[in-house]
């Protein structure tokens, strides 16, 4: 399916959703409290665990949003993260019923998230969007990437391009959440692969959860030896040290 028509389908769909979700009325995913035509209410919202004062570049929380002393030390392939929440209650709850309960219409929920994050930091506006590449066999387990469904709310919202074909990953990989900390990277290395033109091009890579970031990392290295100018992560939420 050619860009073009891919978008026309989405923008269908989108307006599809959006015509369903004001007919029929919400209850909000957390509390079952009536919520209108949101899908968390107004009072669960205030309550997570929004991230405030981060590292711009992995967006561990710092005392006064500075660059972390590990990213000035070892800067990664990426040049910035904008994370929406810290993965704790309940926004794990949420991510778990989009990943592995079909809850689609959640990835509504992240995209909103994550483009109220990016407002509150400085960002680059990037030229294309591009979901983290699911493998084929973990994709059929889940019916969906889940990543790929947030992008392209992402791209409706936002009217950036949506990069369709070109990037995948090329090697299945073990779960990183099965591995030890320190052998996540080796996990990943030689993943993806990128056939796309991105040359000079600001790229935005959209994911639900960031824990460790070697996943993120290894795409952004990817996404820049084949010409990508910069890359910034869009992630729903970080995984915190003291949550790993």
């Amino acid at each position: 399916m050619s860009n073009f028509l891919a978008s026309a389908f989405d923008s269908v769909r989108r307006s599809a959703i959006d015509a369903a979700r004001r007919a029929l009325p919400q209850r909000c995913e957390l509390c079952a409290a009536s919520s209108g035509d949101c899908i968390v209410c107004a009072e669960c919202s205030r309550e997570l665990p929004w991230l405030k004062q981060a590292c711009p570049v992995c967006a561990l929380p710092t005392s006064g949003g500075e660059v972390c002393g590990q990213c000035l030390a070892d800067a990664p392939a990426f040049d910035s993260t904008i994370a929406a929440c810290a993965y704790a209650f309940p926004v794990d709850r949420l991510i778990h019923a989009f990943k592995y309960q079909g809850r689609l219409a959640l990835a509504e929920w992240c995209a909103d998230a994550i483009l109220a994050a990016r407002r509150t930091r400085p960002s680059v506006r990037p030229a294309r969007l591009v979901a983290l590449p699911l493998a084929p066999e973990r994709q059929r387990k889940r019916a969906c990437n889940q990543a790929a469904e947030i992008a392209r709310a992402l791209a409706a919202k936002t009217g950036v391009a949506l990069l369709i074909d070109g990037v995948r990953r090329i090697r299945a990989t073990p779960p990183q959440a099965a591995l030890p900390w320190a052998e996540r990277a080796r996990n990943v290395r030689g993943a993806f692969a990128c056939d796309a033109d991105v040359s000079g091009l600001a790229v935005a890579v959209v994911d639900d959860v960031m824990t460790t970031g070697a996943t993120l990392a290894e795409f952004a290295k990817t996404l820049k030896e084949a010409g990508a100018l910069r890359v910034e992560n869009w992630v729903v939420a970080r995984t915190l040290p003291f949550e790993r």
